[in-house]
């Protein structure tokens, strides 16, 4: 367990929730990863609470809000041990233009049926967890597309192959590739996406999604999202 001074230094590098700069934010979850062989579920508490805020900083402050998300990103490794089982997920904040991603931003504040990630690590393979509140909208989107309902009601739908490669727009890093192209998911928008995630500590899990408008054309971030284990 970290210690009383440990406790005082961490509390002193801590940054401004509302108006922080991204060295700050850095610094500290630098610190979070070097509490964490001590005191993991701190550590991964105060990196997810920094994952949140930052997400919450978007809005008003995208440049330094997307700079410190970068940066914890690229603090980041491909999760060890591999995750298995199921994860709690949230979309941290959409990376788009202006207009487009306030609307986007307005419509998932108030709707948000994607809940999370299931892995299998033995199989490299996973899903994505849906409220039972996407069934409707998802047959209209895909109308030949059925996801498969769990006993709680809830939906797992769009399969995944997982492999560990040099990122996309970080190939100077090693990332999770979360690859959805694959004859069983809709063509339509979701074999365009691939994810790409990394560990800040264990059970805190930062994500890019990247989006391409063509098989031929290049991906690009569109959002940030996080994993919980």
């Amino acid at each position: 367990m970290s210690t009383v001074s440990e406790q005082v230094d961490l509390h002193a590098l801590e940054p401004d929730p509302f108006e922080p700069t991204s060295n700050e934010v850095e610094r500290y979850v630098v610190a979070l990863q070097g509490l964490a062989e001590d005191d993991p579920e701190l550590a991964k508490e105060r990196v997810w609470a920094q994952i949140r805020l930052a997400g919450q900083r978007a809005g008003r402050r995208p440049e330094e809000a997307r700079d410190s998300l970068n940066r914890i990103f690229r603090l980041g490794a491909p999760p060890d041990p591999a995750i298995d089982g199921e994860t709690e997920g949230i979309l941290v904040t959409p990376v788009m233009p202006g207009g487009i991603e306030q609307g986007f931003r307005g419509l998932t504040n108030a709707w948000m049926p994607w809940a999370g990630k299931r892995f299998d690590s033995a199989q490299s393979t996973g899903d994505n967890i849906l409220t039972p509140s996407a069934r409707l909208p998802a047959k209209v989107q895909w109308p030949t597309y059925t996801p498969e309902e769990l006993p709680d009601g809830r939906l797992v739908a769009f399969k995944f192959r997982t492999y560990v490669s040099p990122g996309t727009v970080d190939p100077d890093r090693q990332t999770l590739k979360i690859d959805y192209d694959s004859d069983e998911n809709p063509d339509f928008v979701i074999r365009q996406i691939l994810d790409e995630l990394v560990q800040v500590v264990p059970g805190a899990n930062l994500g890019k999604v990247l989006m391409r408008r063509g098989r031929d054309k290049p991906f690009g971030l569109i959002g940030y999202f996080a994993l919980k284990n």
